[in-house]
């Protein structure tokens, strides 16, 4: 080998056993601090060296041994993508809002623990570290917050990716005032085309329908603006409340008693519309709250809007969570309540449009002003059923459809010869469906959808004996109990399904998405987690609070590691085309 060859050799070896000692030791890769600012926050992070970076899923930063103090929010700055992970490229601040749980004074030494783990772009990855700094805060700066919705550990449970709900709520601090009350209009007017507006439609138009005759298209829009308006404030109100405590004012009226108090009323509304009797204030009260007996009806609406928008109300979306979310950091009451009103007259819209087509359409008094209310008063026990669908079994609910359908049916002369073809069709049609149904609640099978599907099953021996593929959910209703399930399942992909026995999408989600053949084989390979909050108890709201939950359902997913994906988070009902693809995303 030629002198010089081998000269350029040992210079090459030796310039790069060099560079190899030369990769940063911990404490110069990694400095990291913690401080006070004027605004009492604590400012956190990590000094990062050259070419070094961290990992988003293992920073965490908390409190230690504090129980008077808590962490109301945490600012984050933007991560990138390197080799599949969430990293900081650059040394990351993270800004600790604290709050306090208890009216206490003074200052208080608090301990702020920040752990990390990272590597060199040269090739070398670190060990984890960690590090404690005792700050001493002010409390009296503090504003107190006992039901703050911020988690202690939120930088361990968070990808660092946000979801629909955090975007929208970012978009609430961002954007201007007009602005945000038109993105949350049209936020509403998409929410009302969701199933969860359309118990209201039988209650506004057997509301005008009720009002008899001499009703105008200009009093049929005043009612309609009336009820709508009482339900955007009401909706308002205990959206606001929701956010400033952190808790579900609609979850809190869907008890028992109260779900059977205002399907009671539904029942005494149809009986009216079936001229039983007529519903109306005694003449001397009307006399003596107003010279216009007129107003009694006003009243009227806008009591049964305010109380529908609480009890029959829309479901909880992801515009909605946002705008909760927004309030329940920023404690800004004006603009949040501003977009939840803005969104909830969105939703109004339609209904104040289906509201005057029942005036505007209104039948001369006759045989067909009889048959519409009829049909109303139809709609008013279908809603009736609805809503006690919440605290009964379905086969139930099944049941009571059946007997109303079938009473209808009766009623519009489905056995007679005589009257409108177009009108006997229609009730042996409806007839038809609803012995289907009577007969699926006999076969112990009730469905609405397949009442018959179970002859189907019976016939199939293939069926009959094929293996249950039905999806298993463990259900837990505390965070500890969730702990448990967690930690026995790391390893492996995990589905959290946010339900309550009261919620009507919910239910939904059961019959149509999950019970999808698709959606279940593909959640085979997911460990399935359901958080009943059905009681709305202290641990369920606990729970809630964690994960940022202001109503079910929601769909969570985390990580083989355990890390929240955050991003990845399903609020409200999802179809099972969209699931998949969801699903397939992860």
């Amino acid at each position: 080998m030629n002198i010089f060859v081998k000269i350029f050799f040992l210079l090459t070896l030796t310039l790069g056993l060099a560079n190899a000692g030369k990769f940063l030791m911990p404490d110069e890769a990694f400095a990291p601090y913690a401080k006070v600012n004027d605004k009492m926050q604590v400012e956190t992070g990590v000094t990062l060296g050259d070419k070094i970076y961290l990992y988003d899923k293992e920073v965490k930063v908390e409190l230690l041994g504090s129980k008077d103090i808590i962490i109301k929010n945490i600012d984050k700055p933007a991560t990138v993508d390197h080799d599949g992970d969430k990293v900081y490229m650059k040394s990351p601040n993270f800004v600790l809002t604290l709050a306090k749980e208890k009216a206490v004074e003074g200052t208080q030494d608090v301990k702020v623990k920040i752990s990390y783990q990272g590597c060199s772009e040269e090739g070398l990855c670190y060990e984890p570290s960690s590090k404690v700094f005792t700050l001493k805060i002010d409390t009296s700066k503090l504003s107190f917050d006992g039901k703050s919705s911020a988690s202690a550990a939120a930088l361990q449970t968070d990808t660092g990716d946000k979801s629909q709900t955090d975007t929208i709520a970012d978009t609430i601090k961002s954007s201007s005032f007009f602005v945000v009350l038109a993105t949350f209009l049209g936020f509403g007017l998409l929410l009302s085309l969701t199933p969860c507006v359309f118990p209201m439609i039988p209650i506004i138009s057997g509301v005008i329908i009720s009002q008899g005759e001499g009703l105008t298209t200009k009093k049929a829009f005043a009612l309609s603006l009336v009820y709508v308006l009482a339900m955007a404030v009401a909706y308002t109100i205990a959206g606001v409340l929701a956010g400033l405590f952190g808790s579900n004012l609609q979850a809190a009226l869907q008890t028992p008693w109260v779900v059977y108090s205002f399907a009671g009323v539904f029942v005494v509304l149809a009986f009216s519309m079936f001229g039983f009797y007529e519903l109306k204030l005694p003449d001397a009260l009307v006399a003596k709250v107003s010279a216009n007996s007129n107003k009694s009806g006003y009243v009227g609406v806008a009591i049964m809007g305010f109380l529908s928008a609480l009890i029959v109300g829309p479901c909880v979306a992801a515009p909605l969570a946002g705008a909760l979310v927004y309030i329940g950091q920023t404690g800004d009451a004006l603009l949040g309540g501003a977009a939840l009103f803005s969104m909830s007259i969105g939703m109004g819209i339609p209904l104040i449009l289906v509201g005057v087509s029942a005036g505007k359409f209104m039948p001369k008094p006759g045989a067909w002003m009889t048959l519409v209310n009829a049909v109303f008063g139809v709609l008013m026990l279908g809603v009736s059923i609805w809503m006690l669908g919440k605290v009964v079994d379905s086969s139930v609910t099944t049941l009571l459809y059946a007997l109303v359908g079938i009473g209808f049916a009766l009623y519009l002369d489905a056995f007679t010869k005589e009257g409108h073809i177009f009108k006997r069709s229609v009730a042996f049609v409806l007839l038809s469906y609803s012995m289907a149904l009577f007969v699926s609640v006999l076969a112990g099978a009730p469905s609405m959808t397949q009442p018959l599907a179970f002859l189907k099953a019976k016939s199939s021996p293939s069926i009959v004996n094929a293996p249950s593929k039905e999806l298993h959910f463990i259900k837990v209703t505390s965070i500890d109990e969730l702990n448990k399930v967690l930690e026995k399942n790391k390893g492996k992909k995990i589905l959290l399904d946010f339900a309550a026995e009261w919620c009507t999408s919910c239910k939904e989600l059961d019959e149509v998405t999950f019970s999808n053949a698709a959606v279940k084989a593909k959640l085979h390979d997911y460990i399935l987690i359901r958080a009943d909050v059905t009681a709305n108890g202290e641990q369920e709201k606990a729970l809630s609070k964690k994960y940022g939950v202001f109503g079910p359902p929601a769909i969570l997913f985390f990580d083989k590691n355990l890390h929240l994906m955050k991003a990845k988070t399903i609020v409200g009902f999802i179809e099972p085309d969209e699931l998949l693809a969801h699903l397939n995303s992860l």
